[in-house]
C-alpha cells in the first residue's frame, strides 16, 4: 500500500460531499474507503485493505469481558462505513459522521501515512495551534529515528 500524505481544501457539499483530492485518490487501488470516527474530533479513512487490517488486529488483541474494550470497539467499529467514490470522484460523507466531526462546508483532508483524516477546516486549524506549544517536547520523543 502506498502512503498517503499531504494537506487539502476540499468543499462539503450541501449534498454531504467531498471531492476527493486527485493525488491521493491515485494513490488508492480501490474504488471505496472506511469511514469511521477518530479518537480526535474528526474522521478516519482508511483503505479496505488497511481496514482489514485495523479490525483484525482490534478483534484479536480486545476483549468483550473489558468495558474499556467494549468501548473502544464501539466508538471505532460500530460507526464505521464503507463508501464508493462515485464518477465525478466524490465521497458521499454518512450524516452521522459528519456530524460527530462538525463538517461545515470548509474541510481539510490531510494524509498521515497509513490512513486520511477528514476535519472541519476551522477545528483542523484550531487542533494544530492548540498542539504547537508541545511541539518540540513530542519531537525528543522520537529522538532514535534517523533521518
Amino acid at each position: 500500500m502506498n502512503l498517503l500524505y499531504g494537506e487539502y481544501r476540499v468543499t462539503l457539499d450541501e449534498k454531504g460531499r467531498i471531492l476527493f483530492p486527485a493525488k491521493l485518490r491515485s494513490a488508492l487501488t480501490e474504488n471505496s474507503l472506511f469511514i469511521t470516527k477518530s479518537l480526535d474530533n474528526c474522521l478516519w479513512l482508511y483503505t479496505p485493505e488497511r481496514w482489514n487490517e485495523l479490525q483484525t488486529g482490534l478483534m484479536e488483541n480486545t476483549s468483550s469481558f473489558s468495558a474499556r474494550n467494549r468501548q473502544l470497539l464501539r466508538r471505532l467499529l460500530a460507526p464505521a462505513q464503507e463508501v464508493e467514490f462515485d464518477k465525478a470522484g466524490r465521497l458521499s460523507i454518512p450524516q452521522i459522521l459528519r456530524e460527530y466531526a462538525a463538517l461545515s462546508k470548509d474541510c481539510v483532508i490531510a494524509g498521515v501515512g497509513r490512513n486520511i483524516e477528514l476535519w472541519d477546516a476551522e477545528t483542523y486549524r484550531k487542533n494544530l495551534d492548540e498542539f504547537e506549544p508541545s511541539l518540540e517536547e513530542a519531537a525528543q520523543e522520537l529522538s532514535d529515528v534517523k533521518f
